[in-house]
């Protein structure tokens, strides 16, 4: 029989962890002087700053949880769980940090199977954490939080992220663009998958949408999103975008139309 696990209990020893990475990234973010940037790709950037702070996750998240691998961004740690592993991105907007541009934002989620069942997503312009557990709803720096009453894309504001390394459906995208500018009440690009997410959980934005994501961007989000009672899923409505390389989350209220009308530009041949 399987042990039961008390998500709770992890979530916040996993936010301990994170603080002393966020120290870290801070300290370097505020003396960025030296900073080391590597090209992993065309626009795809690493720093040590991020190789560091993965390491110092690994390490304290292996401590407190010792029965989970993980899936980590930076490859520090090739460990992976038969049943959790920890999904891992040290500095989500990493172009962001390099030019000293909030947000940017620490995402550690506990997968469970392919089920997330314990997410944080800490950004660092508004020193705010947000994270929650399964069954015990989301939170943000101690105060419940819930997604948005917006019933329909025309009254709702819209986060999305621009392709950075995968230009396949520009043009659709370009066309996404035109198309929630025209029927909503705007569109908002910040440079970080986690802190859209968790701004869609806390009802800041209705909606998000992104194409070309790595679970690491998005795993915690995912949780924070649902707990928040919000809905998720990927561009073609299936509800667990955890690996799918794309994804749309929203108060619930306007999935549907949502959904719809993105699978339709998006995917469109």
């Amino acid at each position: 029989m399987k042990e039961e696990l008390n998500y709770r209990t992890i979530c916040f020893n996993a936010m301990e962890v994170m603080k002393r990475a966020a120290a870290h990234i801070r300290e370097q973010h505020e003396n960025r002087g030296n900073l080391k940037i590597e090209v992993k790709g065309e626009h795809n950037f690493v720093t040590e700053v991020d190789k560091e702070a993965e390491r110092m996750l690994v390490t304290g998240l292996s401590n407190s949880f010792p029965q989970a691998g993980f899936i980590a961004e930076e490859g520090t740690s090739t460990k992976r769980g038969e049943t959790y592993n920890w999904i891992i991105d040290p500095i989500d907007g990493t172009t962001n940090f390099i030019h000293g541009v909030f947000p940017f934002a620490i995402s550690v989620g506990l997968a469970e199977g392919d089920e997330i069942v314990a997410g944080i997503v800490y950004e660092f312009g508004l020193n705010e954490y947000f994270y929650a557990w399964k069954g015990g709803g989301a939170w943000r720096n101690g105060e419940r939080i819930n997604v948005s009453s917006a019933s329909t894309v025309s009254e709702s504001l819209i986060a999305t992220g621009f392709p950075y390394t995968d230009f396949r459906f520009l043009e659709q995208f370009l066309e996404s663009i035109h198309y929630f500018m025209a029927n909503s009440h705007g569109l908002r690009r910040l440079g970080s998958a986690a802190t859209d997410i968790a701004y869609v959980a806390c009802g800041r934005y209705d909606a998000f949408y992104e194409y070309g994501l790595n679970p690491w961007d998005i795993a915690a989000g995912i949780l924070l999103v649902k707990e928040a009672g919000g809905s998720v899923s990927d561009f073609n409505g299936e509800e667990n975008p955890l690996f799918s390389e794309d994804i749309i989350c929203s108060n619930g209220h306007i999935q549907k139309e949502f959904q719809e009308t993105t699978k339709k530009i998006m995917l469109k041949k």
